[in-house]
């Protein structure tokens, strides 16, 4: 298979290579965690529930289907971690639920409402820390140079102009490195982060 010919997630959808699995394990376990340690879920508890959803991931990642809406990856992604989060305080904690003590079928209702402030947290929080995440990625594919020049314009917001001098490059391959590296990391997003980040639709 074309590493460069698919983004992450179609080389998830459509291999079975360990190294494209381990990357997107890489990629999400520490989110995962942060949003498991949000809903009171932790130590080896938490090291169960996040195995349970990247099992449940990587089951159904084949017949995942995107259909060009914005957003249904990191959408479904949250559903599954949510009926596991459902089902596991619904388990541990029936009695409280049972005598109205815990609020955590309510805090999870609000984080399944796409409307709500907690779902638009996870939005941002996803698509930020995946990005992040994704740059770590696509940088070693590139040279210093390159880099650099990607990083000052882009993320930095450095002039053109001052980049060139900076690396005694010309203005013209600043421009261009800027356009290969945005090129490499839009690609590598495919599917799973569209809409956050204001660069990623920019050239």
């Amino acid at each position: 298979m074309n590493e460069t010919s698919l983004s992450l997630l179609g080389r998830l959808q459509s291999s079975t290579e360990t190294d494209t699995w381990n990357r997107l394990v890489e990629l999400y376990t520490p989110l995962l965690q942060y949003w498991l340690r949000k809903y009171d879920v932790t130590g080896s508890d938490a090291d169960d529930l996040l195995l349970e959803v990247l099992l449940a991931v990587s089951k159904d990642i084949s017949t995942f289907d995107h259909s060009g809406n914005r957003g249904a990856f990191r959408g479904w992604l949250k559903s599954i971690l949510i009926n596991r989060l459902r089902n596991f305080w619904r388990a541990r904690d029936r009695r409280r639920l049972a005598r109205g003590e815990s609020d955590i079928d309510d805090r999870l209702a609000q984080l399944d409402d796409p409307a709500s402030e907690m779902s638009q947290i996870w939005n941002r929080q996803h698509d930020e820390y995946v990005l992040g995440q994704l740059l770590a990625v696509v940088e070693p594919h590139f040279t210093a140079k390159t880099w650099q020049a990607f990083y000052r314009v882009t993320l930095e917001g450095a002039r053109a102009d001052v980049v060139a001098d900076e690396l005694k490059i010309s203005l013209n391959a600043v421009f261009i490195a800027k356009s290969r590296v945005l090129a490499r990391l839009r690609q590598e997003a495919e599917g799973l982060i569209e809409s956050s980040s204001s660069f990623l639709a920019g050239s």
